[in-house]
């Protein structure tokens, strides 16, 4: 046997390099990214090829092609998604944004000659509505749990959180037991665009005393990492509580207290930040702190929306004739 002209053991793991979409998604700190990128890439390949999986077969074909083809394909998928689809703009730019990532990541491994940077995404008008439900509405919400009962004391907990703390829905779903500190009133959370690194915020006595009651009641798990809050239904008990189970957790509590306006956990944030800003009135820094926005002019759009400010320009100009 020729052993120069064997095949080395490192060949197949260079053949796995060239696998850009695995290169691309094993680069993701964030969970919720992971699966955003790899449902946005699917679905372009689906358009594009009718397949319901991006093999590497048809990710390399892609990225085989030319500028012209590539720019022409991923616009009319652009268009599809606005034109017959009609989604919404931040659905659509994040989806070309994903497709986008995956051709950056393919030019830097030489894998792609083409970009995409011409592609433009859809203009976005950020939180048009960002007034929420006042604290006396909010207070119903909060009488609906019953907390006679381990349900009750976890979606009072949880209620609480979202008001008190203006936690977004994914950081209340990645929360472990060991980053609640009772005694400190401390709970560490992976914020949005923080990536692996947690950030410790105080909660309220009020908070602390819903979590202790929940604490009590809470099943008994083995091992080091367990969630915060757990599913206690019979086929999930134990399980950690998913996104979408705090959404109609939120959403059927605000139904039974007689809220008509359709709620979200989203929606409680919204709440609890404008009446932060009325609380302080309109002390936009130490909102930021409490909200964790990184942009400022983000919140200045909760202060104008809070003010009506364009009500009231409105009325001023109404007076000058």
């Amino acid at each position: 046997m020729n052993t120069a002209l064997a095949k080395p053991d490192i060949f197949p793991a260079l053949e796995q390099e060239f696998d850009v979409l695995a290169q691309l998604l094993e680069n993701q700190k964030s969970p919720n990214t992971w699966r955003a990128y790899k449902k946005d890439i699917r679905d372009f390949f689906q358009f594009a090829a009718d397949s319901h999986e991006p093999t590497p077969i048809l990710v390399n074909a892609f990225l085989e092609l030319n500028q012209t083809q590539a720019l022409s394909l991923v616009l009319r998928y652009k268009n599809d998604l606005r034109d017959r689809r009609r989604l919404k703009e931040a659905t659509i730019n994040r989806r070309l944004a994903a497709m986008k990532s995956l051709v950056r990541l393919a030019n830097q491994l030489g894998q792609c000659t083409f970009t995409l940077d011409g592609i433009k995404g859809e203009k976005i008008v950020h939180y048009r509505d960002t007034t929420g439900i006042k604290q006396n509405i909010y207070r119903q919400i909060l009488k609906i749990p019953d907390r006679d009962t381990a349900k009750g004391k976890r979606d009072y907990a949880i209620l609480r959180l979202l008001w008190d703390n203006a936690l977004r829905r994914g950081e209340l779903v990645q929360v472990n037991l060991n980053d609640l500190d009772v005694e400190s009133r401390k709970l560490a959370i992976l914020g949005k665009g923080k990536g692996t690194q947690k950030q410790e915020i105080t909660l309220s006595k009020a908070t602390v005393e819903a979590l202790k009651d929940w604490l009590a009641v809470r099943p008994q798990q083995k091992g080091k990492v367990q969630p915060l809050f757990v599913a206690l239904d019979r086929a999930h008990c134990g399980h950690r509580l998913t996104g979408t189970a705090i959404y109609q957790l939120v959403r059927q509590t605000s139904k039974a207290a007689g809220i008509d306006k359709v709620m979200s956990p989203h929606r409680i944030r919204h709440s609890g930040i404008t009446a932060a800003l009325d609380a302080t009135n309109g002390d936009v820094r130490k909102v930021q702190k409490f909200s964790r926005h990184s942009d400022l002019n983000t919140l200045m759009i909760y202060d104008d929306n809070r003010k009506n400010v364009q009500g009231e320009i409105t009325e001023l100009l109404a007076d000058l004739i």
